[in-house]
């Protein structure tokens, strides 16, 4: 089994002479949270994709196989066709409040406040009867996955704020594989990877 994924962002849009000062003022900060009850008590295969500005690029992919001689494997390809993205003063990527409390199975979240940046989970597993197999280093170094947040050059003003972080009562009693990236800034690229190979019951 194979997925494949392409995700392409295009132009930011262009702030105008007829923009209100509200939403002038929406660049100037971006804003992520994931709070309440959101996916309290969920099961199963949980993805959430969550940004706030321009030409960010999110992946979540799972792929799961069966069989005598099954084999399972993801391939992502992330591009834009600009870099020409704005960067807000104060960026926040944040989680709290009782989210995804108690909770289980994969949940792979990706969060972004900010622009141009890149965010990938994947999980591959394989319920196989060749038996356990460990993956080498050169297999898990393996470009399978590519993922670019472009070349812009980052914030540079002393008065800018990033801020990323889960809330001690976001997560609690989570079972399972959990996957996260968490970005507040511009041009950065984040990846997890998970993959495990098991021996099916005769």
């Amino acid at each position: 089994m194979l997925v494949v994924a392409l995700a392409l962002a295009g132009s930011a849009h262009a702030q105008s002479g007829t923009d209100s000062y509200s939403g002038m003022l929406s660049y100037l900060s971006t804003d992520t949270r994931i709070d309440g009850g959101a996916l309290a008590g969920a099961n199963g295969s949980i993805k959430v994709n969550q940004a706030a500005g321009d030409l960010n690029l999110q992946a979540n992919l799972h792929s799961m196989a069966n069989g005598g001689h099954a084999s399972a494997s993801v391939r992502s390809l992330q591009q834009r066709q600009s870099n020409l993205f704005n960067s807000p003063m104060q960026a926040t990527a944040t989680i709290g409040g009782n989210a995804l409390a108690g909770a289980g199975g994969i949940a792979s979240i990706n969060q972004a406040s900010g622009g141009g940046n890149a965010e990938l989970n994947s999980v591959t597993a394989t319920l196989a009867a060749q038996g356990i197999r460990e993956a080498s280093d050169e297999a898990m170094a393996s470009s399978e996955v590519l993922a670019s947040a472009g070349g812009q050059s980052t914030v540079t003003d002393p008065r800018a704020t990033r801020r990323v972080g889960v809330e001690a009562s976001a997560l609690r009693g989570f079972d399972g594989v959990l996957q996260l990236n968490q970005i507040a800034g511009s041009g950065n690229a984040t990846e997890n990877r998970f993959s495990i190979s098991v021996q099916g019951t005769p």
